[in-house]
C-alpha cells in the first residue's frame, strides 16, 4: 500500500434506496419493543453490533420487519437522520 493510498479519502455514497421504508421498519419495531417492555435503543443497538435477531421481539412480527432490511441500510438512515437534525 502506497502512503498516498493511506492518505486518501474513499468516496462512500450511501444508497438511498428506501429509507421511508427504513424509517418505517424502525417506528414499528420500536413500537412493538416497548410494548413488551424493552429499551428500543439497547435492543437495537444489540442487533445491529451483532446481527443476532435474537434483540428484537417476535411480537407485531418486529423480527421479521428488521430482517427485511440489511443492517447497513439501517445505519445509512440513522446517521442521515442524525446530520440532518445537525444542520437545522
Amino acid at each position: 500500500m502506497s502512503d498516498q493510498s493511506i492518505e486518501a479519502t474513499m468516496k462512500f455514497n450511501a444508497k438511498e434506496d428506501k429509507p421511508s421504508e427504513v424509517s418505517s421498519i424502525l417506528h414499528e419495531v420500536c413500537l412493538a419493543l416497548k410494548e413488551k417492555g424493552y429499551d428500543a435503543l439497547d435492543q437495537i443497538v444489540g442487533y445491529l453490533l451483532s446481527g443476532d435477531p435474537a434483540y428484537i421481539t417476535s411480537h407485531r412480527n418486529a423480527r421479521i420487519l428488521i430482517r427485511r432490511i440489511d443492517r447497513d441500510q439501517i445505519l445509512e438512515e440513522l446517521v442521515r437522520f442524525y446530520l440532518a437534525r445537525e444542520e437545522d
